[in-house]
């Protein structure tokens, strides 16, 4: 798993930069199942603000958005 400062970057306008995901298909052979949840887990914690506490929910929420995306590809 990539860690924060393996992450791509992405420029803002104001010259600050933040830490990008790269985008995985659901279905793809490639992508192991807890990396695809790692990733839905870090864009909940990105809508909320990254406010610290709701770590574990974002966790659950992502597994649960994942095992149906993954139920529903087959």
């Amino acid at each position: 798993m990539k860690t924060q400062n393996e992450l791509p970057r992405k420029s803002k306008g104001n010259g600050s930069s933040r830490p990008v995901p790269e985008l995985v298909a659901a279905d793809s052979q490639d992508c192991p199942r807890e990396q695809m949840i790692a990733e839905a887990a870090y864009y909940r914690a990105e809508q909320r603000g990254f406010a610290s506490g709701n770590e574990m929910s974002d966790w659950l929420q992502a597994e649960t958005d994942v095992e149906g995306i993954l139920r529903n590809s087959q």
